[in-house]
């Protein structure tokens, strides 16, 4: 048997030697049955032994967890190891064996700010434990971890990862304040003609639109499947309140589509404007060729090196010629406002 394995007879035997610690390990927190929460020291061997819930959150992107993942007991059945330790980033929940796995979206995390970039968490629960993993840094994950430090209790497996879950919301829902704002400033400078540069902004709304529906509404599907599957299928530690999350992301996936549709209708103005401003450049660029084009001509005809050119003997030819020149842009303005082509 390995070493860093803990097994139920394991805990019964007693004591256990040494182990070294977890590869890929991110966190761990061991939650008491009273709810408060104990960060353990990833640097030092993880003694799995204790009571209440533990959580484990592993970096899938380095190798050596995988291992350790694959091989370590932890009660977990075999279709839940592999989703954990895939790479399959389509959102989904499963209920199997008093264990709840699956995977689901979160907006990626930079160093002090939250991207735009979609991420995947993968989880395993048992009433005792909750393995979660990701390949990139998320926002929810770490903000579940900031408020355990902060000594918010938790009551059961099912109550951590809703509180993950509220926080992939409440990450979604800053970003969709944030774009309202920026549709606000925008909506302004196309009311009031300032349409600079406003078409590549709001095309990038759009787009951060449509990634926030795209997984609001993969994970409002889940939890409402969820909700049919579970509801006594499931030992009272795993039962989520899969309805009340499916409630709060609908009314968040509703905000978000509203966004999307403002943004395009933004957009089907602005470039009503944009084609309204360009016709009228076209029909002051037609104007201004009809004006010029009767004396581009007369010139022209004075222009010929030919015998037999009228006024090129008159002493004032050129003053004959100048007079042509303006009563013909003056014929052609008159014809173009008799018709209404100039106002």
């Amino acid at each position: 048997m390995r070493a860093d394995v803990l097994t139920t007879a394991d805990i019964a035997a007693g004591p256990l030697p040494a182990i070294e610690p977890v590869p890929g390990l991110v966190w761990a927190f061991r939650i008491h049955s009273d709810g408060n929460a104990e960060s353990i020291n990833i640097e030092q061997p993880l003694d799995l032994r204790g009571d209440g819930l533990l959580w484990l959150h592993f970096n899938l992107a380095d190798q050596r967890a995988d291992k350790w993942l694959a091989s370590a007991d932890l009660d977990i059945p075999a279709m839940g190891r592999a989703l954990l330790l895939s790479r399959d980033n389509f959102q989904q929940i499963h209920a199997a064996d008093d264990c709840i796995y699956g995977v689901f979206s979160d907006l990626v995390r930079a160093i002090d700010t939250v991207t735009e970039e979609t991420g995947y968490l993968h989880f395993a629960m048992t009433e005792r434990l909750l393995v979660s993993g990701r390949h990139h840094a998320l926002c929810a994950v770490d903000a579940t971890r900031r408020v355990l430090e902060s000594g918010q209790r938790i009551a059961s497996a099912a109550d951590l990862l809703e509180t993950i879950v509220e926080h992939v919301a409440e990450t979604m829902e800053r970003v969709a304040e944030n774009v309202a704002t920026k549709l606000d400033t925008i909506e302004e400078k196309v009311l009031s003609d300032d349409d600079s540069d406003l078409r590549r902004d709001l095309g990038r709304l759009r787009r951060t639109c449509v990634r926030l529906h795209r997984q609001l509404s993969g994970l409002l599907l889940i939890f409402r499947r969820l909700d049919l599957q579970t509801a006594n299928a499931v030992k009272p530690g795993l039962r989520l309140r899969a309805g009340k999350l499916a409630q709060r992301l609908d009314s968040l996936d509703h905000v978000v589509v509203e966004m999307r549709e403002r943004s395009r209708l933004l957009q089907e103005e602005l470039h009503l404007k944009i084609e309204e401003q360009t016709n009228k450049s076209i029909h002051l660029l037609s104007v201004l060729t009809a004006l010029l084009l009767p004396p581009t001509l007369v010139t022209g005809i004075f222009g010929m090196n030919t015998k037999g050119l009228p006024l090129t003997e008159s002493e004032g030819g050129f003053l004959t010629a100048a007079v042509l020149i303006i009563a013909s842009s003056a014929l052609a303005y008159f014809i173009m406002k008799r018709f209404g082509i100039v106002r």
